[in-house]
């Protein structure tokens, strides 16, 4: 069956999906280039198989995307990603939607899910396989309240949540305080009334559950009121998929609750901060190409990926820790690993290589990238990178098994380690010079990683650095 004809039946499936359910309206989702998914709704009754060849949108509005003489482009919703909104009052099915340029009749090339379709695509061309596994776990916090200012004068934010430590002197209404506190870097596992959010998190799940996500693990985290819903791998697009879906149920539920999520790197000083650790595995005819008798069962294969993500890991940041933020939980003792290497079960290091006892579970899990990542982005140059490994048997060379965090600068240094940016500055500077290989088949075109370098400096970047710190009042108003 060609694609025309499995396109045509799968649009016949999702009208016959809406007709089951009742659907009355349409909700067309996209991605920018931040990650943000925006949406436009339409009534079920004007929605007919024409609107699959796409919808008009003023993409000038949107960051980062089109100048304003040249802003119509089309919205393509994709027929077999698609799920019932279990927020909304009245039935709503979201359709997952690519971007595509009227300009230049091609795919969007500042698309963030085109990008991820194109590196897929690539990956299938080189013979290599025919699908990239990608499995990422999205920490996050769940708060009470969250204020923040920023002006000229006034630069601050607060964050506050019954399980912080700072609350243990506190009165709360009607003068109780329920004393059961973790502290900090505590929170791992602990069972009522310590873990406050065994509800929230409930709801959560049975939530993911109704948008076709499967959940395997749930449980408080090291932070102070944070948490970890583990998804159910897949494709690398249905996994980026699957991210989007999980942030706005995880953010949906709280707000709902009367509370805050945040999926934000590092939102409290001195506690840990939470990743978006990737497992990854490359398959090909049903077998997985990761499954070997190198080190730990790896294959040649799957060291040439690694060995391709180590080298290239410092470009790649760009796209998997994509904010300022990010930077401020890849320090040593946070569980949060800035040292490029690899070994096996030492959570010390920037790659881990999981206990398993069987071939289909072979994998490795990247231990760097964090979720203010545009997951799209963030998959396709891990793809990119470790591709790249492949084709030209990049070896990672010799694992790593000690205490990483416990090595000083100088052992760094006289060790030759390498280390990700301290910065996202950096990470946008390591990407420009190393960015050949997120080139090739035209997955990351040159317009769009000169559009991506502008837009983060512009966003974060330069308004990041021109402002005061409060803490350098603290430090140095008495100078």
């Amino acid at each position: 069956m060609n694609k025309m004809a499995d396109k045509t039946n799968a649009i016949k499936e999702f009208f016959k999906f809406c007709s089951d359910n009742e659907v009355e309206f349409v909700d067309f989702r996209f991605t920018d280039i931040k990650g943000t998914w925006h949406h436009i709704s339409f009534s079920m009754n004007v929605v007919n198989e024409e609107s699959f060849n796409g919808l008009l949108i003023d993409a000038s509005s949107i960051p980062a995307w089109q100048p304003i003489n040249k802003s119509d482009m089309l919205l393509i919703p994709d027929p077999i990603r698609y799920f019932l909104d279990p927020f909304t009052a009245d039935t709503t099915v979201v359709v997952f939607c690519d971007v595509w340029d009227i300009y230049k009749n091609q795919p969007y090339e500042k698309c963030p899910r085109s990008i991820a379709k194109k590196a897929v695509k690539y990956l299938e061309e080189q013979g290599i396989g025919d699908v990239a596994f990608f499995g990422p776990e999205n920490e996050f916090f769940v708060f009470d309240s969250i204020k923040m200012k920023d002006t000229i004068n006034c630069q601050y934010y607060e964050i506050d949540t019954e399980e912080g430590e700072w609350n243990r002197d506190r009165e709360f209404e009607g003068g109780i305080n329920i004393g059961h506190r973790s502290g900090t870097k505590g929170g791992y596992f602990p069972i009522p009334p310590i873990d406050t959010m065994v509800d929230i998190r409930a709801e959560m799940v049975k939530v993911l559950n109704q948008v076709g996500l499967e959940t395997f693990v749930v449980h408080h985290e090291v932070g102070q009121a944070q948490g970890e819903i583990g998804v159910k791998f897949g494709d690398l697009l249905e996994a980026a998929d699957n991210v989007q879906k999980l942030k706005y149920v995880v953010k949906m539920v709280a707000h709902l609750n009367g509370k805050t999520a945040t999926f934000m790197p590092k939102p409290l000083y001195g506690d840990n901060g939470s990743g978006m650790h990737v497992h990854i595995s490359i398959w090909k005819g049903g077998k997985n190409l990761f499954a070997g008798k190198e080190y730990q069962g790896l294959s040649d294969i799957a060291l040439f990926y690694l060995g391709g993500v180590l080298k290239h890991a410092r470009s790649i940041a760009a796209f998997t820790n994509a904010s300022t933020n990010s930077y401020k939980r890849l320090i040593p003792g946070f569980e949060a690993p800035s040292i490029l290497s690899y070994s096996a079960q030492n959570r010390s290091s920037s790659v881990r290589i999981p206990y398993n006892s069987g071939e289909k579970a072979k994998r490795m899990e990247f231990r760097f990238p964090d979720s203010s990542s545009n997951p799209y982005l963030a998959f396709a140059s891990l793809l990119m990178a470790g591709l790249d490994g492949i084709t030209n048997k990049i070896h990672p060379g010799e694992p790593m098994d000690i205490n990483l965090f416990e090595l000083t600068l100088d052992e760094i240094r006289e060790r030759n380690i390498k280390q990700l940016p301290h910065t996202l500055r950096s990470a946008i500077e390591e990407m420009l010079i190393d960015r050949e290989f997120l080139k090739y088949g035209n997955v990351f075109s040159e317009e769009f990683l000169q559009t991506y370098k502008a837009y983060k400096f512009e966003t974060e970047i330069w308004p990041w650095e021109a402002r005061p710190h409060p803490f350098e009042f603290v430090s140095t108003y008495s100078c």
